[in-house]
């Protein structure tokens, strides 16, 4: 199941390389440059996408696409818009390397910033902030995440009509919460 980057690359390229990284930079650049705000989604959208895959790993780090798709979420306009969706479902993506993980936490706002997904109106968005949220807790990082108004929202959520947001505020109150819980319960109790 496991592989090794070269493996990757023999099974991942075709026969005639079609250059990944200028590739990903001509979307980065697109990104940058486009006025049209759909044209920016759909190419946020694909960056996501290659944000999922390992392969992409070095190239999206040498063009600095956390910092874009945090950017994404900063925009003071609206947290439910498409971009905001497409910019956490990147970091979603991305934040399962431990490097981009570590980056993501170095960053003076970014849980922050991540945490501000967990309003939005759109469903998507709610599922890739908490997704991420759960990605970034470490030992380093678990009382910068887990605080009281993110409880609160989790419960909140567990309870919601929608099961995949339910389902996911579940499994994170009880893999990544309740163990403090039981912790303070035993305390008390002993």
């Amino acid at each position: 199941m496991f592989t090794t980057h070269k493996r990757l690359q023999q099974r991942t390229r075709p026969k005639k390389d079609l250059n990944r990284f200028d590739y990903l930079q001509a979307l980065v650049t697109e990104f940058q440059q486009t006025k049209s705000e759909s044209d920016k989604e759909q190419v946020l959208a694909n960056l996501a996408n290659f944000a999922y895959d390992p392969i992409n790993y070095e190239y999206l780090r040498k063009l600095q696409v956390v910092d874009l798709f945090l950017d994404c979420l900063t925009d003071d306009e609206d947290i439910n818009s498409k971009i905001s969706e497409f910019g956490i479902a990147g970091l979603c993506n991305i934040t399962a390397d431990p490097k981009f993980r570590d980056y993501v936490l170095d960053g003076d706002d970014s849980v922050q910033l991540i945490m501000r997904c967990l309003y939005s109106v759109n469903t998507e968005t709610v599922l890739s902030g908490m997704t991420t949220l759960m990605q970034l807790i470490l030992p380093q990082s678990r009382n910068l995440i887990i605080t009281p108004a993110l409880v609160k929202n989790l419960k909140v959520f567990k309870e919601s009509e929608d099961n995949r947001i339910s389902n996911l505020a579940t499994v994170f109150l009880e893999d990544y919460c309740v163990s403090e819980n039981k912790g303070r319960k035993r305390s008390l109790n002993t």
